[in-house]
């Protein structure tokens, strides 16, 4: 599926946080920290998990989420969801909005626009696609998880689905940036005994690890990387 790429248009923007847009939109266009970033907030097994990936022929799922951005108390936000609790592998976790890709969505972008939409009652239309991050292969589910940056030009009303989510979380990015929100415990995986020493960051109260957290490290490299500011 091809990458939409949308023009920005700042007019009713706060002028902070247009500038700081439209310097996050040339910095995901060039290229990315990648996987040297991610496997920042992956365990060892997760680098050996994914070079077995590579060697494999098996074909994997397709999904796509989206970091959205929006100004609010005169900084950017981004917005991530409690999933409710299920008999599935990412019940009660924190990710992104998003999900599966759809025969009928026209790209991953869509997918990652209409997932939103669903999961956290943002009109799609209110939102521009600045740029992607690296994928993410998520070995217990088998997903390849395409992640998009996108932004609305005020902070929206979010609504979340019952059926999907628990909770709806707001962070300012300030606070992604904060290298004391990092830290290491043991984490149950996959439904089963299994505990794994994990890094993770302390979002609102929230334990953000796994795939979420390496996506969100990328997106604090690219940022820390060309010094922006907002």
């Amino acid at each position: 599926m091809p990458y939409i790429r949308r023009t920005i248009t700042i007019d009713q923007m706060d002028q902070g946080f247009a500038d700081f847009i439209t310097s996050l939109n040339a910095a995901l266009m060039e290229p990315l920290p990648g996987q040297s970033a991610q496997f920042g907030m992956a365990p060892y097994e997760r680098v050996l998990k994914v070079i077995a990936k590579k060697l494999s022929v098996q074909p994997t799922k397709e999904s796509a989420v989206l970091c959205l951005l929006y100004p609010k108390e005169e900084a950017p936000h981004f917005v991530l969801i409690l999933r409710n609790t299920y008999s599935g592998i990412h019940s009660a976790q924190v990710g992104f909005p998003g999900g599966k890709a759809e025969t009928w969505d026209a790209s991953f972008e869509e997918t990652a626009l209409r997932e939103t939409e669903e999961e956290v009652g943002v009109d799609q239309k209110l939102i521009t696609i600045i740029g992607s991050l690296t994928e993410v292969y998520i070995p217990p589910s088998g997903y390849q998880v395409h992640p998009f940056v996108g932004y609305t030009t005020e902070a929206p009303l979010l609504i979340p689905d019952p059926t999907e989510v628990s909770a709806i979380i707001e962070a300012p990015l300030s606070m992604l940036m904060d290298d004391s929100i990092v830290g290491r415990k043991k984490i149950k995986v996959s439904g089963g005994k299994l505990k794994v020493n994990y890094p993770y960051f302390d979002i609102m109260g929230n334990t953000v690890w796994g795939a979420t957290a390496m996506m969100l490290n990328e997106l604090k490299e690219v940022i820390r990387r060309e010094k922006l500011q907002w």
